[in-house]
């Protein structure tokens, strides 16, 4: 009997409309949103805050570290939405390796 008819296997077209994402949990997620949250500090300081324009040579230098952080923040965001990290169905396990020594046991008790 072929894999194709087995009764275990898979359907390969239900496969490809169900995929497991990493979602909120993807790393670029957490990026953006820290970029997000800097880059709304520093543009809320550039707007409302001191600005020290003698000490930047007259650039508002908050108010613009602000905008290009939120600009990466989204850049992070549109990313992870647009190509997501697909995670494995199932992941075989790794054998142990043979040349390192296996943990001791702590003894319990007193």
């Amino acid at each position: 009997m072929s894999d194709q008819h087995r009764l275990d296997a898979p359907d390969p077209d239900e496969k490809r409309g169900a995929r497991h994402t990493a979602g909120a949990f993807d790393i670029r997620n957490f990026i953006g949103a820290l970029l997000g949250l800097y880059g709304l500090i520093l543009l809320v300081m550039g707007i409302f805050g001191d600005q020290s324009l003698q000490k930047t040579g007259g650039v508002n230098a908050n108010l613009w570290a602000g905008i290009v952080l939120l600009v990466m923040a989204a850049f992070f965001f549109v990313w992870a939405r647009i190509k997501p990290i697909v995670v494995p169905e199932h992941v075989e396990r790794v054998d142990d390796d043979p040349v390192r020594p296996a943990p001791k046991r702590r003894p319990t008790g007193s």
